[in-house]
């Protein structure tokens, strides 16, 4: 078995035929069965002007389901520093953090959130997008502003990554990374050793520290996880092509679907490096990225469009995790 805090990722998908609010009471569901199976963090992605997933604010969704859930650590995976004023974000995680002690993580990433330029720029009241000493600032100005309102409890802080620069921010801050492996599995190896190498400690950790997100779908067979997993393909080769706002396709849609030869030979190499398939597949595929990426922690993503074959994943996988 694999011997690792389990955790899972929130992606807020709106599934073709339904509405937001579906979504978010599918999340609220989902929460509470994670919650029920012993799962040790549950994250909410930030987004924006999205067919697919809803643009839900994470502390919002933190806040909602920390009050209606228990043991559960809850926080945002993440909120992304560009949008927002690095005082504000301190003051909501704090407020969070006081209202539900020993609960509370606050990941901070770098995107937009969003691949809709007009909104991209209102979220940053029409500034260009951040450079990398922006970014840097703005995580280090969040730190010291959790430190400077005096609410209360403190968030945990993480800085998400999905490459070499996000590690060294990671690093040079001394903040423990979770890294985007569900998103950039080819940057992964690479990233999480410089991260190792540059590390300073500071009041946030006092060594390096690794989360590794991976896609994940866990089904009773490998026809069914490749089924469950086909419409997000559908999304994925979208953004190959450079069409990346689309709907979720249901089903039977995606069953219809046929990719290029181009975008098979790139869901391949993308499916090989994830975890997919029954539970000896997904056992095997996910004790390979836990012993090449030496990570501390193990968060999943599951982004299938039926809300009980989800938890059918979660609970799956559950079972091949000691303890949470």
């Amino acid at each position: 078995m694999i011997d690792l805090p389990l955790s899972a990722l929130e992606v807020s998908i709106v599934e073709a035929g339904t509405t937001p609010a579906d979504a978010l009471a599918n999340c609220q569901r989902s929460a509470q069965e994670l919650s029920r199976l012993g799962y040790h963090r549950l994250w909410f992605a930030e987004h924006h002007h999205s067919l697919a997933i809803g643009a839900f604010p994470p502390a919002l969704l933190a806040a909602h389901t920390a009050a209606t859930t228990t043991g559960l650590r809850l926080g945002s995976g993440g909120v992304l520093a560009p949008n927002h004023a690095p005082i504000t974000v301190a003051e909501q995680f704090a407020t969070l953090a006081t209202l539900h002690p020993d609960r509370i993580d606050l990941g901070i990433g770098r995107g937009p959130g969003t691949f809709h330029e007009p909104t991209a720029r209102a979220l940053r009241r029409g500034a260009d997008p951040a450079t990398d000493d922006e970014y840097r600032r703005d995580v280090a100005a969040t730190l010291d502003h959790l430190l400077d309102v005096g609410i209360g409890e403190l968030p945990e802080p993480w800085l998400l990554a999905s490459s070499d620069a996000g590690a060294e921010v990671a690093a040079s801050l001394g903040l423990p990374i979770a890294f985007a492996h569900h998103i950039r599995p080819d940057n992964t190896l690479a990233a999480l050793k410089r991260y190792r190498d540059a590390f300073r400690p500071s009041r946030w950790s006092d060594a390096p520290r690794v989360l590794v997100c991976v896609e994940t779908v866990c089904a009773d067979t490998e026809e069914r996880a490749a089924e469950l997993a086909r419409p997000m393909d559908i999304i994925k080769a979208a953004i190959l092509q450079g069409h990346p706002d689309r709907p979720f396709p249901t089903p039977a849609a995606a069953a219809a679907h046929r990719f290029t030869a181009e975008e098979e030979q790139a869901l391949g190499a993308f499916v090989a490096q994830q975890a997919r398939g029954t539970r000896d597949s997904v056992e095997a595929a996910l004790t390979r990225i836990v012993e090449a990426t030496g990570a501390d922690e193990l968060m999943t993503v599951t982004p299938v469009h039926s809300t009980p074959d989800r938890h059918r994943s979660f609970a799956l996988v559950r079972d091949l995790v000691r303890r949470g």
